[in-house]
């Protein structure tokens, strides 16, 4: 089956702004999707989409943080570009603390912006191969392991219960054991974490 080509999702309020935007996206050879309020893009959050997202960070009722905030607990993580009229320091940091591709201050160069694109469709693609080898190796598992992980994984198998309630724990943790050795984790807190990562598949 084919695979789903990279959508740009372009977010502004400001109406010349967003439509330049998409001009110059589509120009690009981009598929571009335009919104011009954060509400209206986390209305059709695309969850199974590839893509990124070209974000202004200031705008009224929510922001590009709030907006990022919104898609990541929609199951949507998607990279994201963010734009701002007003650059400083403290903004650009806290973008990159929450995981953006970059933070480009109007009017911003086309090529910095379409490389900006680049390595966050990039950085989709590359997180999507890693979803997609994790769950494999999770449906490689028997299904007593699996079971036996996501039991451990979300606590409520420990050893207090275990010396408790005996042989079926201790076969719990039996095939707990075997699964993080398939998964390559070391630890219990490790593979919580990656069960966490597959509930957002």
């Amino acid at each position: 089956m084919a695979e789903t080509a990279p959508t740009v999702f372009v977010v502004d309020d400001d109406p010349s702004v967003l439509r330049a935007l998409e001009r110059l996206l589509r120009a690009a050879g981009y598929a571009v999707e335009a919104y011009a309020s954060p509400g209206a893009f986390l209305e059709h959050a695309p969850t199974e989409r590839p893509g990124c997202a070209v974000v202004d960070l200031r705008m009224p009722v929510m922001d590009g943080f709030e907006l990022q905030q919104g898609l990541t607990r929609r199951g949507c993580p998607l990279p994201i570009v963010f734009l701002t009229g007003y650059g400083d320091g403290s903004s650009a940091a806290q973008a990159m603390k929450a995981g953006a591709v970059a933070l480009l201050t109007k009017p911003c160069d086309d090529t910095e912006l379409l490389a900006a694109v680049e390595r966050a469709i990039a950085r989709d693609a590359e997180a999507r191969r890693e979803q997609q080898a994790l769950r494999r190796r999770f449906e490689a598992l028997t299904p007593r392991e699996r079971e036996a992980c996501l039991w451990v994984a979300r606590g409520l198998v420990n050893e207090q219960t275990t010396e408790e309630r005996g042989a079926e724990e201790r076969s719990i943790r039996l095939h707990c054991g075997q699964g993080m050795e398939k998964l390559g984790v070391a630890s219990v807190v490790e593979l919580a974490r990656l069960v966490d990562r597959l509930q957002e598949l």
